[in-house]
């Protein structure tokens, strides 16, 4: 049986640009420009609009029990494609049909009201999903120990990390029995054995007959819950089918953007009115004619971003991925203020480190220690060879890394055997 049914969905945004202006970050500003628009013939012939179709006839069929991932590069119009499920937009074209009440993890602090507690959003998120006060009681200790944010119950969410935000945003949506539950990719805020719980749970909500939808880059991830997944590509559905099949069809079509990007000016780059990227470099220490990385290669990776707020204390959390999602590593600048201007961050990489093989780089600027400020996710997307002249090579060696660690071998008495 289909519990939903998209029948040619099509999202519409109308983008604002005005030509010669930087992004307003203070309401004086935003108050200013709004009355010179208003008695300005001038800037309003500045302005210019365009439409973007986030997603464009997107249809698709999901039965009762289906794991489904979506999967696609960024602007594929994953997200998009949640928001119309869960209701939070209205298509521009096109009809949804759900059967079953759903509930939704889109993004931290979804549905939470920040003055609070977590007590109280446990029994607010309860009602907005239609449980009577009953059964909230019922599944109240369970939700809490999943959380695991016993200790912080009666204190407001706004002091929460973003991990306890997902934790128990997480822990309600799946303890509270909603027939279809829709995952975006906020689980990657969680540690691992948090993850790990979570994908139990979901096959657990699945093998009792609900169904889930399941937005991640973590690729192993899907594969290892989901039993259909699409592959979406700029707003429009390119496949559905069996999950290994689609991801092999995805991993074919990713580009590598090379070793370097950059921007000219705020206007142009990706990011808000907060923070927004001027350049994320691979910088080989043997520069001269190379344009690749070999595995003995040592290199940087240099970031460079636009800070549009006073006095704010900064940290860079860099992810090095797989393509297929796993974290090969993560690590953190410290923390320190910063005025308006440009920031650059950097690290150094030695060579023999990484394997041969594709890896995306992810980066996201953080704001006194907790708070994300904007989430750079696959700013590059870079390849490591493993080049031997006239070496004869037995294969790819197994895993992301291959340090180079002392192994000896000796012999320590010698026996006729």
């Amino acid at each position: 049986m289909s519990v939903i049914k998209a029948e040619n969905i099509s999202k519409k945004y109308i983008i604002d640009h005005k030509k010669g202006n930087a992004p307003k970050s203070t309401l004086r500003e935003v108050i200013t420009d709004t009355f010179s628009g208003l008695f300005s013939s001038r800037d309003r012939d500045q302005e210019t609009h365009e439409e973007f179709w986030a997603l464009k006839n997107v249809s698709f069929e999901i039965e009762q029990g289906d794991r489904v991932g979506i999967v696609g590069s960024n602007g594929a119009g994953k997200s998009t494609m949640l928001k119309v499920l869960s209701r939070i937009t209205e298509p521009t074209q096109g009809r949804i049909s759900i059967t079953g009440r759903v509930a939704s993890l889109l993004e931290v602090g979804t549905g939470f009201h920040p003055e609070l507690s977590g007590r109280e959003n446990i029994f607010l998120n309860g009602a907005i999903l239609g449980m009577k006060r009953d059964e909230i009681k019922r599944h109240f200790d369970a939700i809490v120990d999943f959380a695991g944010v016993e200790k912080f119950l009666d204190t407001p969410v706004k002091r929460y990390s973003s991990g306890m935000y997902v934790r128990l945003g997480f822990a309600i949506s799946a303890h509270l029995e909603p027939e279809i539950m829709i995952i975006d990719e906020v689980l990657a805020v969680g540690d691992a054995e948090f993850q790990r719980k979570c994908l139990g749970k979901m096959k657990d909500a699945s093998n009792a007959g609900r169904t889930i939808i399941f937005v991640s880059h973590n690729l192993t991830a899907v594969q290892g819950l989901c039993n259909k997944s699409i592959f979406m590509k700029k707003g429009q559905l390119v496949e559905i089918g069996e999950t290994n099949q689609v991801i092999a069809n995805y991993l074919s079509h990713i580009q590598k953007t090379g070793l370097s990007s950059s921007w000219e000016t705020p206007e142009d780059a990706p990011g808000n009115d907060k923070v927004r990227l001027k350049s994320v470099k691979i910088v080989p220490k043997y520069i001269g004619d190379l344009k690749h990385i070999d595995v003995r290669t040592p290199f940087k990776i240099e970031i460079e971003f636009w800070n549009m707020l006073d006095s704010a204390n900064l940290n860079v959390s860099l992810h090095l991925n797989s393509l297929t999602g796993e974290c090969v590593f993560n690590i953190g600048t410290p923390s320190r203020k910063f005025e308006k201007g440009i920031v650059k961050a950097e690290c150094e990489i030695e060579g023999n480190f990484l394997n041969d093989g594709s890896y995306s780089l992810s980066f996201m600027v953080v704001k006194d220690t907790s708070t994300p400020l904007m989430n750079f996710e696959e700013s590059l997307i870079f390849e490591v060879e493993d080049y031997r002249e006239g070496v004869s090579w037995y294969g790819k060696w197994p895993g992301y890394v291959r340090p180079q660690i002392a192994f000896p071998i000796t012999q320590l008495e010698y026996e006729n055997v």
